[in-house]
């Protein structure tokens, strides 16, 4: 199993600010950052691929999140008194149960002026969930996340680097891009340890240290191989 530096090296706090949006989520953080200062539409609902952002967005909303693989059946929502704003991620993985329980929020929310902003890796229509809470995931506002070409993928982290001025050649960011977990949270939390390995050991950025570096922080060998 990977240990992945997001436990070992927090990176700041998830923000609009900070989103990776790449060209074709322009529109979905626009949208969802007029949703979320001005209001209108009572649910928003992202979806994509593992990996383009849903749990970022979500997390930024500030709203209460709850993350669906985690809490399948939705137990830790107060039966009463419901949060003004409740960001709910990875909703295909919850039970029959946390179905149930999500279908309630709604409508509770709704009735007091909450806000609902839900993630999920399909679109509403095409979830595999009770028919009623797929038409009310469905009445609001649907946007999709589309995963970072590794075309972008590069140039935010060759912008990260020179944000640290850091010296980072083309040849240790094609390693970290084709040996690395490909998610930019890790990537990213990625290129801050192999600059911090470098300042503490006193040595260049070169690829000797960043295998030293996946060695020591991913528990799959394969990926280093040349």
């Amino acid at each position: 199993m990977r240990q992945l530096l997001l436990d070992l090296l927090p990176e700041s706090p998830p923000s609009l600010e900070n989103f990776l949006e790449g060209a074709s989520n322009a529109e979905t953080l626009v949208a969802l950052t007029q949703w979320l200062a001005a209001g209108g539409d009572f649910c928003f609902f992202l979806w994509g691929e593992r990996g383009s952002g849903k749990t970022h967005l979500l997390t930024a909303s500030r709203f209460v999140y709850v993350d669906a693989s985690l809490d399948m059946d939705l137990a830790s929502l107060p039966p009463e008194n419901l949060p003004p704003g409740l960001a709910v991620d990875r909703v295909e993985a919850l039970s029959a149960a946390g179905q149930i329980a999500l279908f309630n929020a709604f409508n509770r929310l709704k009735g007091a002026g909450g806000r609902l902003l839900a993630a999920a890796g399909d679109a509403p229509a095409r979830l595999q969930v009770r028919e009623d809470l797929r038409n009310r995931l469905g009445s609001g506002l649907i946007y999709r996340l589309a995963a970072l070409s590794d075309t972008e993928k590069a140039a935010a982290l060759t912008r990260k680097a020179v944000e640290r001025a850091m010296p980072l050649t083309p040849e240790v960011l094609e390693y970290l891009l084709r040996h690395a977990p490909r998610d930019m949270p890790t990537l990213s939390a990625l290129l801050t340890a192999l600059d911090r390995a470098a300042l503490e050991a006193k040595r260049p950025i070169t690829l000797p240290l960043l295998r030293d570096l996946l060695r020591q922080t991913l528990a799959e060998p394969a990926f280093l191989e040349p």
